[in-house]
């Protein structure tokens, strides 16, 4: 162990660690962790950190159970010496109340913003569901870098024949539109008409010429997977019956997962920004730049 050595801590077990490590030469930090009998958290920090720049790797899906232990985690770095604490969240939670949309509630996305920006020096994400912002820089202020996935979902789809690329809603056409240029497919964009969390309505083109096509239904993220049932269902009533979905990032709420598969589907395939069985495509190479580039800035910070 070097002291120019970056030390990653994952916040929970995450098959991303070990190819981060290896890939930014990095080493893994031990923590001891558990719950007292009043369910307050208990943490200590193994590893010597003081004088080295430190990463934590935790993906925020369900943040509500992480966002504590991840204060505390950051906080103890830093009062052991830590140069810098930067976060590696291959997905970035709170960003779908971006505004107030009726009277009373909440926009958690600035507030999550603004409790997060204080905890760490730099973030490093994968496709945040930016609707309604431009960017991360309009809700925090710490330096931020977005890394997409379309490209490597691309790379898992070139060499597939005859296949249908279906985006569920318009909000999917723009990068359903990239993969399908980068993987030379076909691609059709459903319209969605969204009635409530559990009530969705999705209408497609006509399907004629693609019976004999498999189609592969692209999403940014599966949460409660209503919009990909509902294409499945579009689907199935214009006679396609080999159907799979790709997703960046599988949150399968109420193991809609399964849901999905027994519907029809004979491959449901994710990226490991979420550690789940259907894990098939690895988004680590695409982290390393952008990590190497805000490690770069904390170093030169801290010199």
């Amino acid at each position: 162990m070097t002291a120019s050595q970056p030390i990653i801590f994952a916040l929970e077990p995450h098959n991303l660690l070990e190819s981060l490590c290896n890939k930014l030469s990095a080493i893994a930090g031990h923590t001891d962790t558990r719950n007292f009998p009043d369910g307050e958290s208990y943490l200590r920090i193994e590893t010597p950190v003081a004088n080295r720049h430190c990463i934590i790797l935790a993906d925020l899906s369900r943040p509500d159970c992480k966002f504590l232990p991840l204060a505390f985690l950051a906080a103890t770095l830093r009062e052991l010496g830590a140069l810098s604490v930067g976060l590696i969240a291959p997905y970035l939670s709170y960003m779908r109340q971006d505004r107030r949309f009726i009277d009373g509630e909440a926009v958690t996305s600035r507030i999550f913003a603004k409790q997060l920006s204080q905890q760490v020096d730099w973030l490093v994400t994968v496709d945040p569901h930016l609707h309604r912002y431009h960017s991360l820089d309009e809700i925090y202020t710490i330096p931020c870098r977005v890394v997409q996935g379309a490209p490597v979902l691309a790379d898992w789809l070139k060499g597939q024949k005859k296949v249908l690329l279906v985006g569920p809603d318009a909000e999917s056409e723009q990068w359903v539109s990239q993969i399908a240029g980068h993987s030379s497919h076909h691609f059709i964009i459903g319209e969605k008409q969204r009635y409530g969390d559990q009530d969705v309505v999705v209408t497609l083109p006509d399907l004629a010429r693609f019976q004999d096509y498999t189609a592969i239904i692209i999403d940014d993220v599966i949460s409660s997977g209503q919009t990909i049932l509902k294409c499945i269902e579009a689907l199935k009533k214009q006679g396609v019956d080999s159907i799979q979905c790709a997703a960046v990032h599988g949150i399968f709420a109420n193991d809609i997962d399964q849901v999905l598969l027994r519907s029809g589907l004979s491959q449901l395939v994710t990226t490991n920004t979420i550690p789940h069985n259907s894990n098939r495509v690895e988004i680590s190479d695409l982290l390393i730049a952008p990590v190497h580039e805000c490690l770069q800035v904390a170093r030169e910070s801290s010199s």
